[in-house]
């Protein structure tokens, strides 16, 4: 099969084309859920969920053990949904282990029970190795990203589901402070909710409640990075990791950071503030902050940075690595 959007994989579903197994790759936890929910109330009538939903945990079960719960015909309902959280944890497997997982997949997607639909969620897989291989030719891949779709929708429904109101403009803005993160935009809408009452959730409210993301922490980061000065950057990383803030997700804003300086860059450089905000898709202070800093950072050094930053995201994603010393690493080689 192939890896589906968000979007195609739910119109999939309601089109009632087969999908006798799927992977959920990502950690965003909204998302997670919201397909969870989705493919039970497609494919489980509410009456029969007790005994046709069934999870288990790639860290307590074996495949055996999996695949004879997909094998087993659903009680009471004439199709059943079976989750494996924590897929990733039979990468860990000894080598002869794996080998057999994969041997006992492949038997069962040459033959799937049609009355299961089997769901895999792993944060990451290893695509070198022969078990995320597979389940990418033979699962319908979702990532558990917004890609270049509009979070917005998600999060007005999310309101909507507390009783609050926001219109599109507000929900965009506090998906750029949280960074995109529908986990955390729903966690600061039940703030947002009952600090505005009965009201519509208004800009003013997300400028006095939300605390921005480490997207705008990283702008601290730029100026110290445009004068090289690696101890103050050292300093400022280890706040960032003692405060809870996690490698991978800072590698990534960072990135955000470092794509933004370079479109800043072909504006001109006395723009408006409205402007700057509409065309680099940034609220207006950040967008003016970004084009200023634009201007103490060569070209060459945010192109090499970007790469720079692509690998340390690369290492990260391998696990079972130092990531502390990627990111010092990654620090001292943009303060190089």
């Amino acid at each position: 099969m192939a890896e589906v959007s968000l979007e195609q994989f739910q119109k999939k579903l309601e089109s009632g084309t087969g999908v006798s197994a799927a992977l959920l790759l990502g950690t965003d936890t909204f998302l997670r859920d919201r397909l969870r929910a989705v493919l039970v109330e497609k494919f489980v009538p509410e009456a029969a969920r007790a005994w046709a939903v069934s999870r288990h945990s790639a860290k307590d079960v074996s495949v055996d053990d999996v695949l004879q719960n997909a094998q087993s015909l659903p009680m009471l309902a004439p199709r059943q949904v079976v989750f494996v959280e924590e897929a990733d944890a039979w990468e860990r497997l000894g080598e002869e282990a794996r080998e057999a997982l994969v041997e006992a997949l492949e038997k069962y997607f040459d033959d799937p029970a049609p009355f299961t639909i089997l769901v895999f969620e792993a944060a990451q897989l290893d695509q070198r190795m022969k078990f995320a291989k597979l389940l990418g030719e033979r699962a319908l891949v979702v990532k558990l990203t917004l890609g270049e779709e509009s979070g917005a929708p998600f999060v007005m429904q999310m309101a909507q589901e507390m009783g609050a109101v926001l219109d599109a403009e507000c929900a965009e803005e506090l998906l750029d402070l949280v960074n995109n993160d529908l986990a955390r935009a729903r966690t600061e809408l039940e703030k947002l909710a009952t600090y505005a009452g009965k009201r519509a959730i208004t800009a003013e409210d997300l400028d006095a409640l939300v605390i921005s993301s480490k997207r705008y922490d990283v702008w601290q980061l730029a100026d110290i990075l445009a004068l090289r000065k690696r101890d103050r950057a050292m300093v400022f990383l280890d706040n960032l990791l003692r405060n809870g803030e996690q490698p991978p997700a800072l590698v990534g804003a960072m990135a955000w950071m470092y794509r933004k300086l370079l479109e800043a860059q072909e504006l001109p450089a006395h723009s408006p503030g409205w402007q700057a905000s509409r065309q680099l898709n940034m609220r207006g202070n950040a967008a003016e902050q970004a084009i200023r800093q634009s201007r103490k950072i060569p070209r060459k050094q945010l192109l090499d940075g970007l790469e720079a930053l692509g690998e340390a995201d690369s290492r990260l994603k391998k696990g079972k690595i130092d990531q502390r010393a990627v990111m010092e690493f990654l620090v001292a080689r943009l303060t190089a």
